[in-house]
């Protein structure tokens, strides 16, 4: 029941903890959940299931079965990762509700937190949504019935794009917590979001162009005399094709995107740890110069990450908002 150490950048039905925080006392094989009994026959001792277990906490699976610590078998199994998502949106609901009742009721924002936050949405507002958005100046501002529409189309998808920003980065910044982990280094997280991004371009679109026409507009206008006509068709035909696997491709690519940045760290520094553990059998002054080095090489690089899980959320974010104005936009 050795671990692997990559395991530690997967999603899991157990938290790990300190393990003089967490044993296990099972008295017999019976007291062992199964799926760990079946996942390791080789295993007769109960003394041996305690110590590879202890600070492992298994999450209750009240909806699902396990085939093993890292996989289901069937059902709805609840892991980490999910955990972990409710727990970031848990806070985001309970500070930006409280943000929201005190502007609502016409109090002025003050306070460091407050004025923090009010800084977080003034930029992405006007750095985000707005540029990636809004219509081309002398563009869109009249809707051909003598009303004018929102000088700024971008500040409609400030809620979510202020939402998919804290998301990503409470994610992030959960992987430089001790025993917890980063959510988006799953690859269906990353991929949710990225689908949340997809979802909301096409509805945009269709509301924005109708139904068909916001597949039509995927098609770039081809000037060709009427006697090619069924060339026209052909390379209309082909172009939406195109188009459309171009769509899904990058919202994939955004997506597969985030999932690397976020991993590549946590390996670098798993690679840093591994120097120590190998010097471990090597001399004392051997031993001591890699460690010092690695440590001061994995701070700098905590240090590193901290930037990147706020760079990568702003990436994804600004990203985001670049498709969806793709969307409402003639092409």
């Amino acid at each position: 029941m050795s671990a692997n150490p990559i395991y530690h950048l997967k999603d899991a039905y157990f938290f790990e903890v300190p393990k003089g925080l967490w044993r296990y006392h099972w008295q017999s094989l019976e007291d062992v959940p199964a799926f760990l009994r079946d996942g390791h026959p080789e295993v007769h001792s109960v003394a041996e299931f305690n110590r590879a277990m202890d600070g492992k906490v298994l999450i209750p699976q009240p909806f699902g079965t396990l085939e093993s610590l890292y996989a289901k078998k069937s059902g709805f199994a609840i892991s980490k990762y999910m955990i972990l998502e409710l727990v970031v949106a848990a806070v985001m609901l309970l500070l930006f509700s409280k943000l929201a009742k005190r502007i609502s009721g016409g109090e002025r924002p003050q306070g460091r937190f407050v004025n923090l936050f009010e800084a977080f949405l003034v930029f992405i507002r006007d750095q985000i949504a707005r540029p990636a958005i809004d219509d081309p100046p002398g563009h869109g501002h009249d809707n051909g019935h003598g009303s004018h529409a929102p000088a700024h189309r971008g500040d409609q998808f400030v809620p979510m794009l202020w939402t998919l920003f804290f998301f990503v980065l409470g994610c992030n910044l959960l992987g430089m917590v001790p025993w917890a982990g980063s959510p988006t280094a799953s690859f269906s997280v990353t991929l949710a979001l990225a689908g949340a991004t997809f979802v909301t371009g096409m509805l945009s679109g269709m509301k924005q162009f109708g139904f068909f026409g916001f597949f039509l507009n995927q098609v770039p206008p081809i000037d060709m005399p009427t006697y090619l006509l069924p060339l026209k068709i052909v390379i209309s035909v082909g172009l939406f094709l195109i188009e459309m696997l171009g769509l899904c491709i990058k919202h994939l690519i955004l997506a597969v995107r985030l999932l690397a940045n976020m991993v590549a760290g946590h390996l670098v520094l798993l690679g840093i740890m591994g120097l120590i553990t190998a010097a471990a059998t090597a001399s004392t002054g051997m031993w001591a110069t890699v460690t010092s080095i690695s440590v001061v090489s994995a701070t700098l690089f905590s240090v590193l990450e901290l930037f990147v899980a706020f760079l990568q959320a702003y990436i994804f974010t600004f990203l985001s908002a670049l498709f969806i104005g793709a969307s409402v936009h003639h092409h």
